[in-house]
């Protein structure tokens, strides 16, 4: 045989054989080798000791074992796909199939979702889950359909509280001048402003060493993630005043969704709403430890009235008023 011909042959088959090997890594298509099983891509930020994540490697052994291996989920974690916002963008090229991100991050791609961060939207944590489990939870996971996004199911984030490094925040009052890290979202930064507050939008990732060198007296989070983050090296005071509960959301590329078939889409959603019952298990256990675990760290657990934090918000509900959130606001309260 020809030596150039079989130069050339070999690099025929070697360029189509990393062709195909990318299509499988960039894409929610077949997979490489052809054996039928549908691989989907899922990315998102967090560890793997994180109870979302967790429920998540849960979703991926349910679908295996609904679909009989036919459908398969690979986890890419702690953000080694990309941000929040570049994961979100993925999915909407439908380069990626899956991502988790918090409703907060969802606020410029799908405005609806802005709704969670109205600050004491909800009586307490029996309303939030009544309303995320019901018609109003179910339209806001498809209202995103046209952005190229779908809503699978809901993950528990708990409730965000206040924290701080250099005083106790117990009112409202306490918190004029002081400056907040904040997620990006506009009515967090409403909320803050409504306080008194100074807001400080900071990635989630420089918010340690903006902490540490005095950049922001203080921020906003679940106890969770407080100390997962080791914020409370820092801060040694933690208010929970519940001012918001911003649920994580399992979203998938519309795109990728209509390319499955109506059995694979059921697989995946039975997987995902079983993933999400147990995820909120994990996360109630979670909460009490990770409470338990800073106040010996020597966090001060401050007593507050909620009442009039809420109060101090109320002009924000206000605001609302003949915006596209007004209508879901409406619904949220009066509970249809």
């Amino acid at each position: 045989m020809n030596k150039s011909v079989s130069y050339f042959s070999l690099g025929l088959f070697v360029g189509i054989l990393v062709a195909s090997v990318f299509y499988a890594f960039v894409s929610g298509g077949r997979d490489a080798t052809n054996s039928g099983t549908r691989i989907l891509k899922l990315a998102h930020g967090l560890d793997t000791s994180h109870p979302v994540h967790m429920g998540m490697e849960r979703m991926k052994e349910r679908v295996e074992e609904l679909s009989g291996g036919r459908l398969a989920i690979d986890i890419y974690p702690s953000g080694v796909l990309g941000s929040e916002v570049q994961c979100i963008e993925q999915l909407q090229s439908g380069e990626l199939a899956m991502t988790k991100t918090s409703t907060a991050a969802m606020e410029s791609f799908i405005p609806e979702l802005g709704i969670f961060g109205v600050p004491y939207l909800f009586d307490d944590e029996a309303h939030f889950w009544e309303i995320l489990g019901g018609e109003i939870g179910k339209e806001l996971l498809a209202v995103g359909l046209d952005s190229g996004l779908v809503g699978l199911c809901y993950y528990d984030a708990g409730s965000r509280n206040f924290y701080s490094a250099k005083k106790p925040i117990q009112s409202p009052d306490d918190l004029k001048g002081m400056k907040i890290r904040v997620q990006n979202s506009r009515m967090a930064i409403a909320m803050i402003e409504a306080l008194g507050g100074s807001p400080t939008p900071i990635a989630f990732g420089e918010l340690y060493s903006a902490l540490a060198q005095g950049v922001v007296d203080g921020a906003e989070n679940n106890p969770p993630s407080f100390e997962s983050s080791r914020h409370y090296e820092e801060c040694k005071y933690f208010t929970p005043d519940a001012h918001t509960r911003v649920p994580d959301l399992l979203m998938i590329s519309s795109e990728i969704w209509s390319s499955l078939s109506e059995r694979e889409q059921g697989w995946l959603q039975q997987a995902a709403d079983e993933s999400a019952v147990y995820q909120r298990e994990l996360w109630a256990v979670k909460t009490k430890e990770s409470l338990a675990n800073v106040q010996a760290a020597g966090v001060e657990i401050v007593e507050c009235d909620p009442s009039e934090f809420q109060a101090a918000c109320a002009s924000i509900k206000d605001s609302l008023k003949g915006t596209p959130l007004e209508p879901w606001l409406k619904r949220v309260q009066t509970r249809n």
